[in-house]
C-alpha cells in the first residue's frame, strides 16, 4: 500500500522532490569542495587500509585487500572518479535526470564510503536513497525524467515494433 502510493501520487512526487534535491545538494557540494580543493584519495584509501587490522576493525579484511591491491595503485583514477562521479550523481539528482540510476550509483559510493570506515551522512543519504529507488519514475516526475524517460521508452520500442507488409 505504502509502496504503491510512493510509486505512484502526485503527493509522493513531490515529497520525493524535496528528497531528491538534498541529496543531489549534498552530493554537488560534496565534489564541488572536491574538485577545487585539489582532492586526492590517496590518504584516504592509506586509512582504511590501516583500520583493517586490530581487535574490531572498521573496515572487513576483504575490503582493505581491494583498496590495497586495486584502489591505492590507481588512487588518481579513484580520485578522479569519486569527484566527477560525485557531481555527476548531484546534477542528475537536481535535475531530476536518469534519478533512479543516479540514486543507485550514489547508494555504491555511500556503501564504498561506509565500506571503508567512514559514517559522517553516508547512512542517511542510503536510506533517502532507497526511497527515492523504490519510487522509480514517480522520483523524477517533477523533473526532466517526467520527459525523458517516456522518449526513451518510445525509441527503445520503435525497432521492436511491427510493421504492416503490404501485399504485392
Amino acid at each position: 500500500m505504502f509502496v504503491h502510493w510512493l510509486r505512484n501520487h502526485k503527493a509522493a512526487a513531490g515529497i520525493l522532490a524535496v528528497m531528491r534535491l538534498y541529496l543531489g545538494y549534498e552530493w554537488v557540494t560534496g565534489a564541488y569542495h572536491k574538485i577545487t580543493g585539489g582532492f586526492d584519495a590517496t590518504g584516504f584509501l592509506q586509512g582504511a587500509i590501516a583500520n583493517t587490522g586490530g581487535e574490531h576493525p572498521a573496515v572487513q579484511g576483504w575490503w582493505g585487500v581491494f583498496l590495497e591491491k586495486v584502489a591505492l595503485p590507481n588512487a588518481g583514477l579513484f580520485s578522479y572518479l569519486v569527484m566527477w562521479g560525485e557531481l555527476l550523481v548531484g546534477i542528475a539528482l537536481i535535475l531530476g535526470v536518469f534519478t533512479t540510476f543516479a540514486a543507485l550509483m550514489g547508494m555504491i559510493m555511500n556503501f564504498a564510503f561506509l565500506f571503508s570506515g567512514t559514517v559522517s551522512t553516508n547512512g542517511q543519504m542510503i536510506l533517502i536513497a532507497i526511497f527515492v529507488l523504490v519510487a522509480g519514475f514517480n522520483a523524477g516526475r517533477l523533473g526532466l525524467d517526467h520527459w525523458v524517460i517516456p522518449t526513451f521508452k518510445h525509441m527503445a520500442a520503435k525497432p521492436f515494433q511491427r510493421r504492416k507488409i503490404q501485399a504485392a
